[in-house]
């Protein structure tokens, strides 16, 4: 079968993979830890389940307007003004199936072919693809630990030229859990401000964040970009909903404008019964929210010790998100039944067989010296994890 030439370009998401792949081998009775998942383990809150169900019983389960309903619109308005300081009517509102599907709509009518898009690794695995996807290429701006995992101005000077179209910013990360402060924007957005690029500020972290750490985005930091700014976000990770499928964006009203042009003819509208649920997840009670985070809190405090107590690995403090992605470069070059650990597939490859523990490698995020693994589970299971993963790696001998 002659398949399109596009669908060769990209790869299946690593960490779906991951986890199904860890999925089957629990199915076959193995005991396996899953530091895979981007989703948090908290069940969605009951008073957006009970809107969901009221939502059925009202009937509420025909086609919406493709951008999403104004309730909710008016929902993100608000959520907008309340924790953003920023202002958007709803023309400029956008409802998705999840932030994944804002992402590739937006790719899909800002980009053509030969435009360049900076994208900062370790980056979330899907952006390269989404870019490619809609015929631009996708430039990678490696930054490193020594400066924070932050892009520095002078790369970001010398990255900038007449193809570029955008910049993708994740802040706080998936996968390094770290985000910019508002000095960290300044100093960017003066050099951004001069090119006319376009701004895609995926927040869908937003809210995950530790230690009174002040979220900011670029458009909050200098509002004179807001109107070369698309914010994306969703309820997936705030409010544990991620198979409810609902993201949003916020920007320009012609870049709105063709979004819903687009999905239109893609997906039409999202879910109905999710959007009458969101509506309550972004105005209702709060509390939930607090209490994950503070979950999220205790489990980091704890991984990051102890993954930073194993010989040779070293592992950042987050400051947002619910990942952890240390090093474990220091391995490399070791045999394993006579073969070679070369690099972050094979080392997670290695844990999977040997210890029973499934983590992403590195390498899929652009940091091929590191892997990522979620604390969106127990803290049982980290505790064990850990301790698994130390196992396995003090066998490996240089």
């Amino acid at each position: 079968m002659i398949l399109s030439a596009r669908i060769s370009l990209i790869k299946s998401s690593p960490t779906l993979a991951i986890t199904a792949k860890a999925s089957a081998l629990k199915a076959e009775g193995r005991n396996i830890i899953t530091f895979g998942a981007g989703e948090p383990d908290f069940d969605t809150p009951d008073n957006i389940k009970a809107a969901a169900i009221k939502a059925i019983n009202d009937g509420f389960t025909k086609y919406t307007p493709v951008g999403g309903i104004d309730e909710l619109k008016d929902a993100i308005i608000e959520k907008f003004e309340k924790d953003n300081g920023l202002k958007y009517h709803r023309p400029e509102i956008v409802v998705s199936c999840g932030a994944k599907h804002t992402l590739y709509n937006l790719a899909q009518v800002l980009f053509e072919e030969g435009d360049e898009v900076l994208i900062l690794s370790p980056y979330w695995v899907s952006y390269p693809d989404i870019v490619v996807l809609a015929g631009g290429r996708p430039v990678i701006l490696k930054t490193d630990v020594e400066n924070g995992f932050k892009l520095q101005p002078e790369q970001l000077k010398k990255a900038i030229n007449s193809k570029t179209k955008a910049i993708i910013f994740n802040s706080p990360s998936n996968p390094s859990g770290i985000a910019y402060t508002a000095d960290d924007f300044r100093k960017l957005a003066g050099i951004i401000r001069e090119t006319g690029i376009f701004i895609i500020s995926d927040d869908i972290y937003e809210k995950i964040i530790y230690n009174h750490f002040q979220f900011i985005n670029i458009a909050g930091v200098m509002p004179e970009l807001k109107e070369k700014t698309i914010l994306v976000n969703g309820v997936s990770k705030t409010y544990a909903m991620t198979g409810w499928r609902i993201g949003y964006m916020a920007g320009p009203e012609e870049i709105s404008a063709a979004v819903a042009k687009l999905q239109s003819q893609n997906t039409s509208n999202p879910t109905s019964v999710a959007q009458k649920a969101s509506v309550e997840a972004l105005r209702g009670p709060q509390d939930s929210v607090a209490q994950m985070v503070a979950a999220f809190a205790e489990r980091k405090n704890y991984i990051v010790g102890a993954l930073n107590s194993i010989p040779y690995v070293s592992c950042m403090n987050p400051v947002g998100a619910f990942y952890v992605f240390p090093d474990v470069s220091y391995y490399y070059g070791t045999t394993h039944n006579g073969k070679e650990i070369r690099g972050s597939t094979d080392i997670s490859n290695y844990l999977l067989e040997e210890a029973d523990v499934a983590v992403v490698p590195g390498g899929e995020f652009g940091h091929d010296g590191h892997i990522r693994l979620s604390y969106a589970t127990s803290m049982a299971d980290i505790r064990e994890g850990i301790e698994r993963i130390s196992g396995a790696l003090l066998k490996l001998k240089k």
